[in-house]
């Protein structure tokens, strides 16, 4: 054992002897600006939140007695206690970046409530998932059904006990909290003892699941505590089929849930620091390039519906309102930081830059509350968490998210400082016995001042941002101009003995440039340096939009009136090097007018302003652009191709996408024998036995059930009931000529009177045959 261990820690120590590291949050202050606005905003919101409720489903499966009612929303649908994780996570990130002391105290009775909770249940186990501890002795036996999101019936059980696992460690690095830390040993000894009898191919199947982080968070407790048997569980829980197809450089992940995949990866990487596995660092790294370069768009976000699209069809990301999912770009950032300390690229600094400025501090609300999706469809908008309702993942995340602002600003290595972030802040670099103080108005002034406040030796290293352009980018000390040799994407390096009082003035001149969607469709972004830049376009009629979601299951979906495109404002120009007509809004910071180019809404008296700016609005971020000759051709060729679509979804009533998680999971999926499963792009579920979805008809309108089916199951034969009523016997059809068809069957008064306002759809496979595939679900009208 002893030699095991002294291998483990050699081994750690040698693969991180080059790593350049982030500094402690608690060495890192914020000083007033847009992201000291959010962390302020985000505290009192986490503040709102009331601890006992979200303690509630510990106790509760504990067997003791919750001091409060839980919270409802996801947090009493399945994914209970999930919740509560994220917030012991952001309660540690808040008071290392601010040294709050209600936090602290709020940290320490949290965690000594699930303290109570662990050792009730008597074998190191701790969560809140509903009849979770018999669910996990089933799968300690062997006992094992996964899908998609789902391990003998839970809803992504490891997801969500991931979440207590990093609160936990986030409790303990962040806060100091030894509690944790025992309580974090001794959950991973649970987890040890709950796997050690699956077999690899019984891993795999289980891994299938949405399951976060679980082997990034063993690589933790691995350093932490010295232990090889716990990296051992981390390459367990790497998933492998998800790793091979990276490692080869291939690109699989059309079709697949974007947010699953993100962890994994984080993983991966965080393994091959600590052991300098290749196959792993080259996974996560072509994973990394691949998103950012073809699967992301201008705020840095990615997927549509929670799910990587065709890469080479961005159609969906216009067509559809669930667009970039918060939670993706939280997780894509964590991976780029980790990146970034094993290779010191520009591009990574590029990269956090635009996704914390475009999508993550756009993603809460001034006044309070989080964003799940941020529609990229023109003239949609945006519905925003209300601190009591909505339990969602993008709730847990965007409180960590805006806790962490200080995070990546600075780094280090060696003697050399990285300047990653101009951030109106402070550092203290306590080995070299120094404070950076960085000042600033970025991005509304295109520089910023960097100070030192005692003597000290190092080289400080400044990003030279893609977005200035080449020869533009001015650096002086001390009012002295300073040649740069380093060109955009790399570093500005000054040595020198620094004395205090030195200041560093780094002018960044901004420009405005057009980047066209990653498909190269006719569809542009406007950025102003890193910023991207929307337009408020106008309500649709008289409409009142509730920017505040309720606490229903799928509340976290903007759900009113989709505009049709050949509504939604236009660049018109005769070519696309139309940029000279922006020109600044007098006396309005980082706001644009173009004048003559907008043609739709308010034509030429839209104003582009910051999106991270813009809310409880109808915007416009993706622009299409046209000659004059061809506006009013291109408005009719929108308008017809979207009507079709638009009228099926003013029949619908309500829909699921079979084999897509999130849908399912809103619409209460069941089964046995169930799988699902991607064919040409497009998500199915089948079952050997049957599988079940709850759909909604609030006002009992619902006359016919809309299915999709694929030529390729031609001869499948199974019953569809609806409230426990047989509606329809079907064997697939033989002689279709497309390969994905659609059939009606009629709702018989009977099935919807019983029960107006909530119909089960159950598919029931016959002897000897499977049900499904169903591609696509619709209740219609």
């Amino acid at each position: 054992m002893k030699t095991r261990l002294a291998a483990l820690v050699l081994l750690v120590a040698g693969a991180c002897a080059q790593a350049a590291e982030l500094f402690p949050l608690a060495d890192v202050r914020l000083k007033p600006g847009p992201f000291l606005d959010a962390q302020t905003t985000d505290l009192n919101y986490m503040m709102a939140m009331e601890p006992d409720r979200l303690l509630a489903p510990f106790l509760r499966e504990a067997g003791l007695a919750p001091r409060q009612p839980s919270y409802g929303n996801w947090e009493s649908t399945g994914l209970d206690g999930h919740m509560g994780g994220h917030y012991l996570s952001a309660l540690a990130l808040m008071y290392a970046s601010t040294g709050d002391a209600e936090t602290l105290r709020r940290l320490n009775y949290f965690v000594a409530e699930l303290k109570r909770a662990q050792a009730a249940n008597g074998e190191g186990y701790l969560g809140g998932i509903p009849g979770g501890r018999q669910a996990w002795r089933d799968v300690a036996a062997g006992r094992l059904e996964a899908d998609n999101f789902s391990v003998n019936g839970k809803w992504v059980p490891w997801y969500n006990l991931h979440k207590v696992y990093a609160g936990l460690r986030d409790a303990y690095k962040y806060a100091g909290n030894e509690d944790a830390r025992a309580m974090l040993i001794s959950l991973s000894d649970w987890a040890l003892r709950l796997s050690a009898r699956l077999s690899p191919e019984q891993m795999e199947q289980m891994l299938r699941s949405e399951h976060g982080g679980m082997n990034e968070i063993f690589a933790d407790v691995a350093q932490m505590t010295g232990d090889r048997k716990y990296l051992d569980l981390a390459l367990r829980f790497s998933h492998q089929a998800v790793l091979q197809p990276l490692a080869k450089r291939q690109d699989k992940l059309t079709g697949l849930h974007a947010n699953t995949q993100i962890p994994k990866v984080i993983g991966f990487q965080r393994i091959a620091g600590m052991t300098g596995r290749q196959d792993m660092g080259d996974a996560a790294k072509f994973f990394w390039q691949t998103v950012v370069d073809r699967r992301t768009v201008a705020i840095g976000g990615n997927s549509v519906k929670e799910h990587f699209h065709d890469e080479k069809d961005f159609g969906p990301m216009i067509n559809e309102v669930e667009g970039p999912e918060t939670c993706n770009t939280y997780n894509m950032i964590k991976l780029t930081q980790m990146l970034f300390e094993s290779e010191q690229k520009g591009s990574y600094g590029d990269y956090v830059e635009r996704a914390l400025y475009n999508h993550i501090l756009s993603s809460q609300r001034p006044g309070g509350g989080f964003v799940y999706f941020t529609p990229m469809r023109p003239n949609h908008y945006r519905v925003y968490s209300q601190v009591d309702k909505g339990m969602w993942c993008c709730v847990g995340s965007g409180i960590e998210s805006h806790a962490k602002y200080g995070e990546f600003i600075y780094a280090h290595e060696g003697d050399a400082l990285f300047v990653n972030l101009f951030i109106p802040s402070t550092l203290h670099w306590r080995e070299k016995g120094v404070r950076i103080t960085q000042g600033t108005r970025f991005p509304d002034q295109g520089g910023t001042r960097l100070t030192v406040d005692a003597p000290a030796r190092f080289t400080m290293k400044i990003r030279y941002p893609s977005w200035v352009a080449a020869g533009k980018l001015v650096v002086k000390v001390n009012g002295k101009a300073v040649k740069v040799y380093a060109r955009p994407g790399g570093y500005v390096s000054i040595t020198r003995a620094w004395s205090k009082g030195d200041a560093i003035d780094i002018q960044l001149p901004m420009t405005t440039r057009l980047e066209q969607m990653p498909d190269k469709s006719n569809y542009y972004a406007v950025l102003h340096g890193p910023i991207v830049l929307a337009a408020k376009t106008r309500m649709f009629g008289d409409e009142k939009l509730n920017f505040l979601a309720d606490e229903s299951r799928m509340g976290h979906i903007a759900q009113g009136q989709v505009c049709p495109l050949e509504a939604a404002p236009m660049l018109v120009s005769d070519s696309i090097d139309f940029l000279r007509r922006f020109k600044p809004v007098k006396g309005k910071s980082l706001t644009f007018a173009a004048p003559r180019l907008v043609r739709g809404a308010a034509g030429s008296a839209t104003e582009f302003v910051p999106f991270f700016r813009l809310h409880d609005s109808r915007y416009t971020m993706y622009w299409q652009h046209s000659t004059p000759a061809n506006f009013e051709r291109m408005r009719a060729e929108n308008a017809a191709r979207e009507a079709e679509r638009l009228a099926l979804d003013a029949r619908t009533i309500d829909e699921v996408a079979p084999g897509e998680q999130q849908p399912e999971s809103d619409h209460f999926f069941k089964g046995e024998g169930s799988e699902a499963g991607v064919n040409s792009g497009r998500h199915w579920r089948h079952a050997s036995k049957w599988f079940s979805y709850e759909l909604n008809d609030p006002k009992g309108e619902a006359k016919l059930l809309r299915l999709t089916f694929a030529k390729a199951d031609a001869g499948r034969r199974f019953d569809v009931e609806v409230n426990g009523l047989l509606v329809a016997e079907i064997t697939l059809a033989t002689d279709v000529a497309q390969d994905f068809y659609i059939v009606d069957y009629p709702l018989p008064a009977s099935v919807t009177a019983s029960t107006p306002r909530k119909l089960s759809i159950r598919f029931v496979a016959k002897q000897g045959s499977v049900a499904g595939g169903l591609y696509g679900l619709r209740l219609l009208r």
